[in-house]
């Protein structure tokens, strides 16, 4: 199961590279943007709670898609590119086995037990 859910993960990441690849962007912003959402971490400076929240928001693919079809609707390429690399990271994230966090500790994840 969790080869599959992986292979699944790697399939959304590979969509986002090709939505990005639609955009008018050169080629580098993707790389440049991938970690930016690991910014969300900070939070775990306060405690794991504020950490887990703020990584959580950061990394909830809904609100990655959410950006992204506001920014198809509104014509906006900025937010087109945040929603897209939003998604990507938060793809590749859980590729890795990063999921999403509790409020304990920032290692454990909704994926702990894949």
């Amino acid at each position: 199961m969790k080869t599959l859910l992986k292979s699944e993960e790697l399939i959304q990441f590979l969509g986002a590279i090709y939505l990005f690849s639609r955009l008018n962007f050169a080629w580098w912003w993707f790389p440049a943007l991938i970690l930016v959402p690991d910014l969300g971490m900070i939070g775990y400076v306060i405690n794991p709670a504020v950490g887990a929240v703020l990584y959580n928001i950061v990394h909830h693919k809904g609100l990655a898609i959410v950006i992204g079809l506001f920014g198809l609707m509104t014509g906006n390429p900025y937010l087109m590119l945040t929603g897209i690399v939003l998604f990507a990271h938060s793809s590749m994230d859980r590729m890795l086995g990063y999921g999403l966090k509790y409020f304990d500790s920032f290692k454990h994840t909704s994926l702990e037990s894949l």
